[in-house]
């Protein structure tokens, strides 16, 4: 049975640059993929972008209302009749963006159709709250991995703190796509909580 992947880190811990590579190595030994992002992603259009420089346009993209399962069955049929052999796996970029019914979706095409699927994305917010692609994922998925990233003082960073200018912000939405007025920094525990006085998930809870 395939499984369902989660390949989770803060920001700069090379997760576009990781999915890229595994559809280098796939298609280096004669296998074909499709590779995917959830719409709401506008950096790149439709590309995924890697931090070296990286880019590679994605087979489709799903919206909150997208069947995933559907979709991915329909371009499947085309790789099959253009290159005449099935798909060997399913990579999915910003999977944090991604709705729970689309990993449950994921789910069931590694399950049901044979075809592993690997998720690559963060998993938590800038305010440290999971995102619902994100913990749909952790939920389900078969095999969770961390893909690691220092913080500026040197320590292992697990969160993502937001910046407009200079500015860290703990307030605003919880998608705003890097480049678009805003910019992100991968932080450690200790410097996540010195640049928020203390504060976790917006003082929510």
């Amino acid at each position: 049975m395939a499984k369902l992947y989660f390949r989770y880190g803060a920001m700069n811990s090379g997760k576009s640059t990781a999915l890229l590579q595994a559809a280098y190595n796939y298609e280096e030994r004669g296998h074909a993929v499709l590779l995917a992002k959830p719409e709401i992603d506008t950096k790149g259009d439709l590309g995924i972008l890697s931090r070296l420089g990286v880019t590679r346009e994605v087979d489709f993209l799903l919206a909150s209302q997208t069947d995933a399962y559907a979709t991915f069955q329909q371009h499947r049929r085309a790789v099959v009749d253009a290159a005449g052999r099935d798909v060997s796996c399913l990579l999915v970029d910003e999977a944090q963006f991604l709705t729970e019914a689309h990993v449950d979706d994921l789910l069931r095409i590694a399950i049901l159709e044979s075809i592993p699927v690997l998720a690559y994305g963060i998993r938590t917010d800038f305010q440290t709250v999971a995102f619902p692609g994100s913990r749909r994922l952790l939920e389900i998925a078969h095999s969770l991995e961390e893909l690691k990233t220092i913080c500026r003082c040197g320590r292992k960073a697990v969160f993502n703190g937001r910046k407009i200018g200079e500015q860290y912000v703990f307030d605003g939405a919880q998608v705003a796509i890097d480049g678009e007025e805003v910019a992100y920094e991968s932080l450690c525990g200790a410097c996540y909580l010195q640049e928020s006085r203390g504060v976790l998930n917006g003082s929510k809870r």
